[in-house]
């Protein structure tokens, strides 16, 4: 099911009304999603639900975990109905404690309510206890075109929620109408780069603050591979333009950081022949694959230069793409085997003290031939925080990886949007600023 966020939808009071009296006891026990870890969360009959809904309930807890099944008594405390006078009294800093709580997606269905709430995104003490708040968890953005008719396309954006295992559509019309695709996402920002016309431009943007930059035009400003890094505690973000698009041209690396709001120019890329346009970003190191030389080449934010890491990559690897976990761990998945006989996708990760990769795991073969019928069918793979994406092409299907739990789950619900889009991981903040 989809659920639209824009300022189109409309909703009642009471039932506005109804649905902050839920997210107040949410709030209370920690959070929306969180589990009740204490011992009087855990007796029976300490939630407080109507009589007619005694059966089991289902919840479902922040993060990846499994679901949990709580079995209430037959004699259940009635629900509270909330006065208005209550809620005219409540003070404006548990106000803003209760709403920084909230699941992000919800914000939008509450602003209908009073113009206090609907200008709450402006709120400077709203936007400080949002960014204290553990975050809502890790999303899916999917950004793809639908065709309206055979000269124009509408870009569409939905966003799934791991923890509420629910989509939630993004209205998009705030961007410039260019022919853009997606670089990527981090710390709560999105960044696209297309063509104006002939001229190639970048831009940056907060999805839930419907707000955007256009960056500056590079030095060299044609198609380049770029990726995007957020420093949370310094409120900054920076875009590194690695080498030419299509690898005809040898460029300096330029980076932009917003700190200055302009594009410096670094190093040359070594030539280098390339296996994969792929990048990941790790540890302020920017790595891409090579064939030749074989092993990485690794980009040093802070100094400004190339350096070359001579790991091999694993015998009989077809494709592989990097990817970045947490702190200093980089992953590298592929298949194995030849296109004529049974393959396998498997999981490495790189041993930075003896420059090899080490195999994690592999993927079960039931989800290999559930994600993949056809032995040469293309496969994109994406990751954040330890969690790993597999996407496949033509059957428009999702498979997460937990690497820390080692759990496999499919992502239902996506077919389509995975089919005609493209796919990060997105982590929804209202505090993430553009500038």
């Amino acid at each position: 099911m989809v659920v639209g966020i824009g300022n189109g939808i409309g909703i009642g009071i009471g039932e506005s009304r109804d649905l902050m009296t839920q997210l107040v006891k949410m709030g209370a026990n920690g959070g929306s999603g969180s589990r009740n870890t204490s011992p009087m969360g855990r007796r029976v009959g300490s939630r407080n639900v109507s009589p007619s809904k005694q059966k089991a309930i289902k919840t479902k807890p922040r993060g990846l975990d499994e679901e949990t099944i709580a079995k209430f008594a037959k004699s259940p405390q009635p629900d509270v109905q909330m006065e208005d006078d209550i809620w005219a009294m409540l003070p404006e800093d548990l106000l803003n404690e209760i709403l920084a709580r909230i699941p992000p997606f919800m914000i939008f269905r509450l602003r209908s309510v009073c113009k206090r709430w609907n200008s709450i995104l402006l709120d400077s003490a709203f936007l400080q206890f949002h960014s204290q708040v553990p975050s809502h968890g890790p999303c899916l953005l999917t950004f793809y075109k639908n065709s309206v008719n055979s000269q124009s396309q509408t870009p569409q954006c939905s966003v799934f929620s791991l923890p509420l295992k629910q989509w939630y559509r993004i209205p998009f019309t705030f961007l410039p109408q260019w022919a853009i695709c997606l670089i990527g996402s981090s710390g709560g920002l999105v960044c696209f780069s297309g063509l104006d016309g002939s001229t190639f431009k970048t831009l940056i943007c907060n999805p839930l603050t419907q707000t955007f930059q256009i960056l500056p035009l590079m030095h060299h400003n044609i198609q380049r591979q770029l990726t995007m890094v957020v420093d949370r505690s310094q409120r900054t973000f920076k875009i590194i333009a690695a080498n030419d698009l299509y690898g005809d041209k040898s460029l300096p690396t330029e980076v932009y950081d917003s700190r200055f709001g302009q594009w410096s120019v670094n190093q040359t890329m070594p030539a280098v022949n390339f296996c994969s346009s792929k990048m990941a970003f790790c540890d302020s190191r920017l790595y891409l694959e090579t064939l030749s030389p074989i092993g990485l080449m690794v980009y040093r934010v802070d100094t400004g230069y190339w350096e070359h890491v001579p790991a091999k990559f694993p015998r009989s690897l077809l494709d592989g793409y990097l990817i970045a976990g947490v702190k200093k761990r980089l992953f590298l998945v592929g298949r194995v085997g030849v296109y004529s006989t049974i393959q396998s996708m498997r999981i490495w990760e790189l041993d930075h003290g003896k420059v090899m990769w080490v195999e994690v795991t592999r993927m079960p073969p039931r989800y290999f031939r559930g994600l993949l019928r056809l032995s040469a069918e293309r496969f994109e793979c994406f990751g954040q925080d330890n969690l790993i994406l597999f996407t496949s092409w033509n059957q428009g299907k999702g498979l997460l990886y937990d690497v820390d739990k080692k759990v496999w789950s499919w992502i239902a619900g996506c077919g389509l949007r995975l089919y005609n889009g493209q796919v990060c991981f997105y982590e929804p903040r209202f505090d993430a600023s553009i500038y």
